[in-house]
């Protein structure tokens, strides 16, 4: 089974819906069988970097209110995520543009490491407070689960894998993402936002249902039947 998850770095939501679906997982019969893909959605492609703004006052602005409030909103969204197990240091976040950081998931996805690399990037900006949109700290985030540290310099020093990002958000359009996280099972059911663990695993379990293959029991498993060790029935 696939699934592939658009999700951005600086949301929120998105870390809580990793946590939940992780969750659902770990009950989940064929959970070996489960193929995650992490798919690029920016909320704010346009973002630039701004030293010394803090993510109070960057989320006041985009909804229109003050720097105070933004932190009221910001500290509801911490003890959300203390619920699934997850510490937000929103005093300590660094805003900055996600699309190194997309390129840096996109490398990890060649190497096997991208939900390594994913989880990393999610507990650098909300619990460490690293700034994730700079070179240098991706590299060594990107060193940290396993990656080669020059090639991700040299990858992230070049435009390698931002055509892949755009395609992403292009593909999100067309599957009806329009926020995130956005998941979609083996390209046939979505679930939109952090779900509570159960919507999950009521999705997993039926999408099995529907598409693993059917076995027969009884004495017809073994008719016209050959095994590795050259036994035929």
């Amino acid at each position: 089974m696939k699934v592939e998850i658009w999700s951005d770095i600086v949301c929120p939501f998105c870390y809580i819906g990793k946590r939940k679906f992780e969750k659902s997982l770990e009950g989940f019969e064929a959970r070996e069988q489960v193929e995650i893909v992490w798919r690029s959605f920016q909320l704010d492609p346009d973002m630039e970097y701004v030293p010394g703004q803090s993510v109070h006052e960057y989320l006041g602005s985009r909804k229109g209110v003050s720097a105070k409030e933004g932190k009221q909103m910001n500290d509801s969204m911490a003890a959300m995520a203390r619920e699934v197990g997850l510490e937000y240091n929103f005093d300590k976040a660094v805003i900055n543009n996600t699309m190194d950081a997309h390129r840096l998931l996109h490398l990890a996805k060649t190497k096997g490491l991208q939900n390594e690399m994913k989880e990393r990037l999610f507990k650098a900006y909300y619990t460490e407070g690293k700034n994730t949109g700079d070179l240098e700290t991706l590299v060594a985030l990107g060193a940290e689960v396993g990656l080669d540290a020059e090639e991700v310099r040299n990858v992230l020093q070049t435009d390698a894998y931002r055509q892949q990002v755009n395609l992403d958000q292009y593909e999100a359009q067309q599957v009806g993402a329009r926020g995130v996280p956005f998941f979609v099972f083996n390209n046939k059911y979505a679930v939109s936002g952090a779900q509570p663990t159960n919507v999950f695993t009521q999705v997993l379990e039926r999408v099995w249902e529907e598409e693993k293959p059917a076995l027969v029991t009884g004495d017809e498993a073994t008719a016209g039947f050959c095994t590795p060790d050259g036994i035929c029935n």
